[in-house]
């Protein structure tokens, strides 16, 4: 084979810090605006983000010379400076140190976006928390240690 063809999916999950509901209604639309620059700076492919109060769902291409971990500390970090920089509140803004990352296969993309796009519906009936275990728990992750040591 003389070229590599890589294409990876990933569904990430990045909660408020504290789980703190500030991403209100009057904000989320230049917070999400700032997760897609972030993307968009390193040309990542978002195919599509959402989210409630205390988290935000992002499905995107993994860029083949990046680790998930690269990606999740720029978006993370370019995004929080930016809300702060906006004065969108009137305290710190911050994301929690970790994140969920769960690849997903080409044949569930469209799926999940349907499942990313219904958020704010879908936390109706279960909180962050919940949801959060029965990805844990989907993906086999109960009694896997892979975390980054920083929670």
């Amino acid at each position: 084979m003389s070229h590599s063809k890589i294409k990876i999916w990933i569904h990430a999950i990045i909660g408020v810090k504290y789980r703190e509901a500030v991403i209100t209604p009057e904000i989320e639309a230049p917070v999400h605006g700032f997760i897609r620059e972030g993307f968009a700076k390193c040309k990542w492919h978002l195919d599509s983000l959402n989210g409630t109060a205390d988290h935000v769902h992002a499905q995107f291409l993994l860029h083949p010379d990046l680790t998930i971990r690269q990606v999740m500390k720029q978006v993370k970090g370019a995004s929080s400076h930016s809300i702060n920089q906006s004065k969108l509140l009137d305290r710190k803004f911050a994301w929690q140190v970790g994140f969920g990352a769960f690849s997903t296969s080409e044949s569930q993309v469209s799926t999940l976006r349907g499942y990313i796009g219904k958020q704010k519906e879908h936390h109706k009936k279960m909180t962050f928390e919940e949801e959060y275990q029965k990805f844990i728990k989907l993906h086999g992750l109960e009694n896997l240690d892979n975390s980054d040591g920083e929670e």
